[in-house]
């Protein structure tokens, strides 16, 4: 008995009622089949996804609600200067649609989402609330020891919630299971810089944006299908550059402004939109210790991505995106980042210098996750496109 595969409009159908879906039914319903089952939100960029799952806990980054929801309640909470992403998170917090997490886990990504770590313990006292400090070097050694340390711990407490055992054994078949998601996004990654046409950003961002709160192995399997899908829709490409899309790695851009800088003209074949649950390195590798949470550590502080929020020891970040940019065939690179996103901002300046000594073209705009209106950015991302193809330059 054959089963029929889902075709490309349904599979797009269904990431996006999962991407609609607020309230995280879908969550819900994962953790009403067993009941030792937690859901944990991550707020970006870092989260030990391989320790939350080893606990029985399915990792749920919290990225905002976008366009999704009016925020009023949330605003109250910080002023006016203050990025979007922790209004409309308290927002959602606020409305009871985050009641379905058991816990949150706030990395010190900046002091705004620190400042949100201890709102959140006071507002939600129900919730296991974590506050993560990843080092921010591998050097010294002591790096490697106090993050085995806080994530032991972190591991320990969700197993207690849980009301399972602190069994290593069960990181061993995380970090597998993680490891199939991450080769799924590298497949992804290839897919989309071979043949763009065939793969339009806002399909690939809810494709992506699935995989914040979906068993690992379960979207490895949707990934795989939808790229199945997508390479037989035989696409011709069309008359547009190739870009890489920087500073979107927290507050996320509306997806109507994704499909506004494609339509303008640039193929967008490489972004850091969804920065946690993309491998920024080598998997965890088990050493002749057999310590899985050893290699989990690892793994963290050899990654080879760099990001604004995490300190640039040997100034090689513009050097790496300029590689980057090589290595993916782009024509360019669109700088798109959150008003008063400061690590996005004072990113810029050190990776535009950078590009300017090669050469490579770039443009540069600011939305807030619930803009609305994208003329003016689909004007500036169709002038980049119309110059870069005519002259090389922006």
């Amino acid at each position: 008995m054959t089963t029929t595969q889902p075709s490309i409009d349904e599979l797009v159908a269904d990431l996006e009622a999962r991407f609609e879906d607020v309230t995280l039914g879908h969550v819900r319903a994962w953790k009403d089949g067993d009941r030792h089952r937690l859901a944990i939100g991550c707020l970006p960029v870092f989260a030990p996804r391989e320790v939350i799952w080893a606990a029985g806990a399915l990792p749920v980054f919290v990225r905002g609600a976008g366009d999704r929801i009016e925020t009023i309640r949330g605003d109250a909470y910080y002023q006016s200067y203050i990025c979007h992403l922790p209004r409309s998170t308290l927002e959602l917090g606020l409305l009871g649609h985050l009641d379905v997490l058991d816990g949150m886990v706030f990395p010190n990504t900046c002091d705004v989402i620190r400042n949100l770590s201890g709102m959140w313990q006071t507002s939600f006292p129900q919730h296991l609330v974590r506050f993560i400090d990843p080092p921010q070097t591998a050097e010294p050694a002591s790096a490697a020891a106090y993050l085995h340390h806080e994530l032991t711990a972190l591991f320990r407490d969700l197993c207690a919630r849980n009301g399972v055992e602190p069994d290593l054994a069960r990181l061993h078949f995380a970090i597998a299971d993680v490891a199939a998601a991450n080769a799924a996004m590298r497949a992804l990654a290839v897919a989309r810089q071979r043949e763009p046409w065939n793969l339009p950003v806002d399909e690939v961002y809810l494709l992506k944006r699935a995989a914040d709160s979906m068993p690992p192995r379960d979207w490895a399997e949707l990934a795989r299908r939808y790229l199945d899908a997508a390479a037989a829709r035989g696409r011709k490409p069309e008359d547009r550059i190739r870009v890489c899309l920087v500073g979107s790695f927290c507050e996320q851009p509306p997806r109507a402004l994704l499909r506004a800088a494609e339509k303008a003209g640039c193929y967008i074949v490489d972004d850091d939109l969804t920065l946690g649950v993309e491998p920024n390195g080598p998997d965890p590798l088990l050493g002749d210790d057999g310590d899985p949470m050893a290699a989990v550590v690892a793994a963290w502080l050899r990654t080879t991505r760099p990001s604004a929020v995490r300190y640039d020891e040997h100034g090689t970040a513009g050097r790496i995106l300029a590689d980057r940019v090589a290595a993916v065939g782009a024509d360019g690179v669109v700088f798109a980042a959150p008003s008063f996103c400061d690590p996005a901002l004072l990113d810029q300046p050190r990776l535009t210098r950078v590009l300017d000594q090669r050469n490579i073209p770039y443009t540069s705009f600011k939305y807030a996750e619930n803009t609305g209106q994208f003329q003016a950015i689909r004007e500036q991302a169709g002038t980049f496109a119309d110059s870069v193809k005519l002259w090389g330059t922006a």
